[in-house]
């Protein structure tokens, strides 16, 4: 009985140390892992000028600036109409980042503030987005008023007591497919909450090529789709180019700011490529 108990103790000592050893490892490597990742985040916005951004405005050429629709303030990018005098005109522009990307992570933070401009259109009210998997912007018409894209519909609320929520999903020029099918509504409601007034919301994109996208708000997925591919009901609206793909998945493209006739802010403009 004696070495028995004595055979046991020593078995459980040993599972102790073992244990004991492996823990600290694994959390070494979480950490390593978790500090890798914030290493590789990149800051597209410098905070100070719009170096790396190029603005496209329909009836305008790349690059035409209009009224300084685009601008940086106060550490931010500004979507401000104060010089348009009260004429939007359907004057909608996109603010290009330089570079195309395929797996990434794109986190920001943005706000809508002010009035809407008065001839802005009524859906474009408290309304934005963040377009991904673009067109290149020298492929734009001069006077297309959207790139062939996935939009990240930013919506702010607008009634007290009615839902409008953000991080939805637009589809100028594209299809999904949702919960296995094929799916060809143009714009599709996420499950976010709705934010009110001037607030700062924190939006996060995360995206597998032509195998997955996710949208996050405030930490939490609030949407999540497949496949991006060419074709929509609105596919008129675009070159042959793109017409010849219909079907065919989409594996990365440009990301772009809108402007859509209320002024908006966006701030902390970060990506990790995956």
């Amino acid at each position: 009985m004696y070495k028995s108990i004595s055979h046991i103790v020593m078995v459980l000592m040993a599972i102790m140390i073992v244990s004991c050893k492996s823990k600290p490892e694994v959390e070494k490597t979480d950490a390593n892992i978790e500090e890798k990742a914030t290493e590789n985040w990149v800051s597209l916005f410098n905070g100070k000028d719009l170096d790396g951004w190029t603005p496209k405005i329909k009836g305008y050429d790349l690059g035409e600036n209009l009224h300084n629709t685009f601008r940086v303030e106060d550490g931010v990018i500004k979507v401000n109409y104060d010089g348009y005098d009260g004429k939007f005109n359907d004057a909608f522009g996109h603010l290009f980042y330089k570079t195309p990307f395929s797996n990434y992570r794109l986190k920001m933070e943005y706000r809508f503030t002010g009035d809407q401009i008065k001839d802005g259109a009524g859906w474009a009210t408290r309304n934005s987005g963040v377009m991904i998997h673009c067109q290149a912007p020298e492929k734009m018409a001069k006077n297309q008023s959207f790139p062939l894209s996935i939009e990240v519909q930013m919506l702010g609320g607008i009634t007290e007591g009615v839902n409008r929520s953000t991080a939805n999903l637009c589809t100028p020029g594209t299809n999904v497919v949702m919960d296995g099918e094929l799916f060809t509504e143009h714009c599709t409601n996420s499950t976010s909450e709705t934010y009110h007034g001037e607030q700062w919301v924190h939006l996060e994109v995360e995206v597998y090529s032509d195998s997955l996208i996710i949208h996050k708000v405030n930490g939490k997925e609030v949407l999540r789709y497949s496949q991006p591919q060419y074709g929509g009901a609105d596919m008129n609206d675009y070159g042959a180019e793109y017409k010849s793909k219909i079907g065919e998945t989409i594996k990365g493209g440009y990301i772009s700011l809108q402007s859509e006739s209320h002024p908006t802010e966006f701030r902390n403009i970060e990506l990790l490529e995956l």
